[in-house]
Parts: C-alpha cells; structure tokens; sequence
C-alpha cells in the first residue's frame, strides 16, 4: 500500500525577512524609476517675440534631444508679454526683442536676480514682394508704392527700429501715411506675404527661408542696436527645464543656430 506523504515548507524567520527586504527594494526601484519620468517630462513655458520663431523652434527641438525636457513656446510682441508677466501669466522664462523689457521685469521684482542675458543682436531687413517696387533705399525715397508694413512700434521693437530708419533717411514724414502697422512683427511679415503690402520692415531672421521676392539688410547704422535679453522668471526658478534651456542659449551650440538665422554675433 502506497503511503502519500504531504510535504509543506516552513517559513523560517530567514525567509521572511528575504521577503520583506525583496518588497522595500521593488517599492524603492519603482518610486525611482517614477521619479526619473517625472524629472524627465519636465516643462517649460517660454514667452518668446516673434522675430524670434524659426531659431527658437530649432533651438527647441535642439534642447529636447539633449535633455529630453520640454519648452513650449508663445510668440508674440514683446511688449504684450511685459503687461503679461506683470498680470501674472504662468511663463517660466522671457525672451524679448529688446534689452528694456527684460530689465523691467528685472526691477519689479518679476525676474530672478542676475538671470538677464543677451542672446541674440537682431537685423532689420526692408523686404519686397512686388518686382515693381524692389527692396532698396532708393525705392523708399522714390515712392509710388501704397503700404509699407512694420510692428507696432510700442510693443514691437523692429517696429521701433522701422520707424527710426525711416527717420534717419528723413523720410518719415512722407511716408508715415502708407505705414500700415502689424501687432508685432509677425504680421508685418504676413502683410507682405499676403501682398496686403508691397514692401515691410521685418527681421532678417524671417527671411531665413527664402520667400520670394527681394531682400535690402538696412544698416546698421540707420537704427539703434536691437539687443535682444532673455531672463527667467522668478515662476521659473525651481524649474530645471526652464533653467536648463536658458543655460543651453548661452552654449556654442545654439549660438550656431542663432546665427545661422541672420542675427549678429553677441
């Protein structure tokens, strides 16, 4: 006669212990591994002006494989997200077109201290859809065409730059009747595009990608220095996103991106 012996393991103290200190370490590597997505999905929300979209998608995406980190972007006149910041909109970081609004923000209280720095010196370009009327100082001094687009000059400073070559040539007065005025320069751009505008003063930068048509870079000279200041915002300081992408613009890298875009060197 068969004899079926049952057989059971005892938990030793041993064991138990094992299992225990097995459930820490498993607990451990996945609040570890949580933590690490969290660190890596980390965002950024970057107020930048609008001159500035073709580098700063570039300089993005730049970013993001190298860090993996997020920056999302909101273009516009630099001068609206002045009023912006001030009101408390939720942005992380601040690149202006001009130095005055950056330093604004710096003597309110808004910006980390010591965070301002020059990121890019923009270039004026005078631009022409039209063959009848090709992008040239003598075009602006001969006239015949009806609009010429620019920025808002209060929110926009390549408007401003605009309005101050057209007063170093001394043709302001006769030609302030044929400004037709974009909210930033974006839509100065897009008048011309549209052909709503036979000429319009935009950024270089915005001529990156050839559109057609004719080109004059105004000189330097004919308008005061567009030094463009970034600065992180006090909402950005514990955000390493924000912190990390305003570090990567200072780095030989994004300053040949921003380059290459048409803007002087810093």
């Amino acid at each position: 006669m068969a004899v079926h012996i049952r057989t059971s393991r005892v938990r030793t103290g041993a064991d138990a212990l094992i299992g225990r200190m097995a459930t820490v370490v498993l607990c451990a590597l996945i609040s570890l591994t949580a933590a690490t997505g969290i660190a890596r999905a980390e965002q950024a929300r970057v107020a930048i002006a609008a001159n500035f979209i073709g580098p700063a998608k570039a300089l993005i995406d730049a970013f993001a494989r190298k860090t993996g980190d997020v920056v999302t972007p909101s273009f516009g006149a630099s001068g609206q997200f002045l009023i912006q910041i001030e009101q408390g909109a939720p942005f992380d970081a601040f690149l202006s077109a001009d130095d005055a609004r950056p330093a604004t923000l710096m003597r309110e209280g808004f910006a980390a201290p010591g965070s301002a720095f020059t990121y890019a010196i923009g270039r004026l370009a005078l631009w022409s859809g039209s063959a009848a009327f090709p992008a040239k100082e003598e075009t602006l001094r001969k006239g015949g065409f009806t609009r010429l687009a620019v920025g808002n000059p209060r929110t926009a400073p390549y408007g401003a730059a605009a309005l101050a070559t057209l007063r170093s040539l001394g043709l302001y007065d006769a030609l302030q009747p044929r400004l037709v005025t974009g909210v930033d320069i974006a839509q100065a751009f897009q008048f011309v595009q549209t052909g709503n505008a036979e000429l319009g003063f935009v950024a270089l930068s915005q001529l990156h990608d050839r559109p057609p048509g004719t080109v004059w870079i105004v000189p330097a000279s004919l308008y005061p220095p567009i030094r463009q200041d970034g600065v992180l915002l006090k909402r950005g300081e514990g955000n390493r996103a924000a912190r990390g992408f305003m570090n990567f613009l200072q780095t030989p890298e994004a300053k040949a991106i921003i380059a290459a875009y048409g803007y002087a060197p810093v």
